[in-house]
C-alpha cells in the first residue's frame, strides 16, 4: 500500500522511540510505540491500528516524565503493523516539548550521519 512514501513531504520526519498512547473519540485506546516524528505527525507500531480517518488524541512519553499530547487524525493504517497520525491540533505548551524533541532528534541523526559506526566484516 503506497502512503505517499515518493512524494516530497513539508517537513523531515525522523526516528524516535517513545510509548504512546492513541485514545480515539470513541472506542478503546490503543497503545504503541512511535518510531518517527515530525512537526505534523507521527508513525506508531502498533498491532491494533485504527482506521484512516479516525479522530483521536495522541499521548507520548518520553523517559524523562514529559510528555506530548495533540488532537490527530489517523491518516493512514497498515494492518497488524501500525498507523501514520496527523496532528491537527497541538496546544503551545506541547509544541514547545515537540521542538525540543525534533531538535534533539535532528542532531542525533545529523551525529549518526558524521561518525557513522563501523561495519563488521566477517570472513
Amino acid at each position: 500500500m503506497d502512503q505517499g512514501e515518493g512524494k516530497q513531504r513539508r517537513v523531515p520526519r525522523y526516528p524516535f522511540a517513545a510509548p504512546a498512547t492513541v485514545i480515539p473519540e470513541a472506542g478503546l485506546p490503543v497503545g504503541g510505540n512511535v518510531t518517527e516524528l515530525s512537526l505534523y505527525g507521527c508513525y506508531l507500531d502498533s498491532t491494533a491500528p485504527l482506521a484512516p480517518r479516525a479522530r483521536v488524541t495522541v499521548k507520548i512519553f518520553a523517559p524523562t516524565g514529559e510528555y506530548f499530547e495533540a488532537d490527530a487524525t489517523v491518516i493512514y493504517a497498515n494492518p497488524n503493523l501500525g498507523m501514520g497520525l496527523v496532528f491537527r491540533q497541538v496546544r503551545p505548551d506541547y509544541l514547545s516539548t515537540l521542538r525540543k524533541w525534533l531538535l534533539a532528534a535532528m542532531q542525533e541523526t545529523q551525529a549518526q550521519k558524521q561518525d557513522p559506526k563501523e561495519e563488521t566484516e566477517y570472513p
